[in-house]
């Protein structure tokens, strides 16, 4: 059984939306099923066919959450330090042809959101800035082409 790397607040998310779905929404989903069937003729009720299908997408998840928990490994990005980019590394980057400076953190698949300035260890940019330090230089193949990116800061926070 595979790890999934994650830091101490994916964690918590997760196990938050765990929770959500089965004491908030399954309740719900059942009774809107209940509601739905009340209503006669299942073959053709669209209520019913729809909170079947929300119930499936429901369970799925909840199986896939309590997946992802059991196989967690939580990496404790406090006791982490150094000048070599790893998992949880706050990384400053500036682009090398528009000098516009961005800032990435190096998470776990679960908890990337890039919205949110965080990225997937498995992302082809995180990959190229594993193992680097501050003043390298990376180049990154994008669906829009090749990027290089100057590493100017590398943060644990």
């Amino acid at each position: 059984m595979e790890k999934v790397p994650m830091t101490q607040a994916g964690f918590v998310a997760l196990g938050e939306e765990l929770k959500q779905r089965q004491s908030v929404d399954r309740p719900r989903i059942i009774e809107h099923i209940a509601e739905a069937r009340s209503h006669g003729d299942l073959s053709e009720n669209a209520e019913y066919h729809a909170a079947k299908e929300e119930q499936s997408h429901n369970e799925g998840r909840i199986a896939e959450l309590e997946d992802k928990l059991a196989r967690a490994d939580i990496i404790d990005i406090s006791k982490l330090s150094g000048d070599t980019i790893k998992f949880g590394a706050t990384v400053t980057l500036v682009d090398e042809d528009t000098d516009k400076k961005t800032v990435w953190q190096i998470v776990g698949e679960v908890e990337a959101d890039a919205k949110k300035g965080r990225i997937s260890i498995t992302s082809p940019l995180a990959r190229a800035l594993i193992g680097k330090k501050k003043g390298a230089s990376v180049e990154v193949n994008t669906p829009g082409g090749a990027k290089a990116y100057e590493i100017t800061k590398v943060e644990w926070r």
